[in-house]
């Protein structure tokens, strides 16, 4: 029986980078890349809705501190 010589690890290693970097290449080309426009519109909305956020929960901490301080006072 013949004995099938492996190739060393190096090999295999650079061949299975390569074969990453094809198939990455691969799949860049499939992306469909947001226009500029489209970016811009994106980050207006992050930014309205990262500024709704925050005021709900700084109108939420305002109650709930009131609320507290208020009942501090009352049993005091």
């Amino acid at each position: 029986m013949a004995e099938v010589k492996k190739e060393n690890w190096l090999k295999r290693a650079w061949g299975r980078i390569c074969r990453y970097f094809r198939e990455l290449k691969s799949e860049l080309k499939k992306v469909v890349w947001s226009t500029p426009k489209q970016v811009l519109k994106n980050a207006l909305i992050v930014v309205c809705c990262v500024l709704v956020v925050g005021v709900f929960i700084w109108v939420f901490d305002f109650a709930a501190q009131s609320l507290i301080t208020g009942l501090l006072n009352l049993f005091h």
